[in-house]
């Protein structure tokens, strides 16, 4: 999960991320970083996911967890 948290923080250009946040708690969400999660996943994990499910997420560790069990 920590891989994945890094690349997440990098998109959103902040240094620590609290997994109980949800993506638009972050004052750096924005369109361009949504789709800079779409293509992260598309391809460094082979998965697709609409900005409409990135925002459906509870929170990050949801997030990471879904992504981690390969879209499970």
């Amino acid at each position: 999960m920590e891989n994945l948290l890094k690349k997440i923080s990098d998109i959103l250009e902040v240094s620590t991320i609290d997994t109980n946040w949800k993506f638009s708690d972050f004052d750096e969400w924005d369109s361009l970083s949504s789709l800079a999660i779409v293509a992260l996943l598309e391809s460094d994990y082979n998965m697709f996911c609409t900005y409409a499910k990135l925002e459906k997420f509870e929170n990050i560790r949801e997030f990471c967890e879904f992504v981690l069990n390969n879209g499970k």
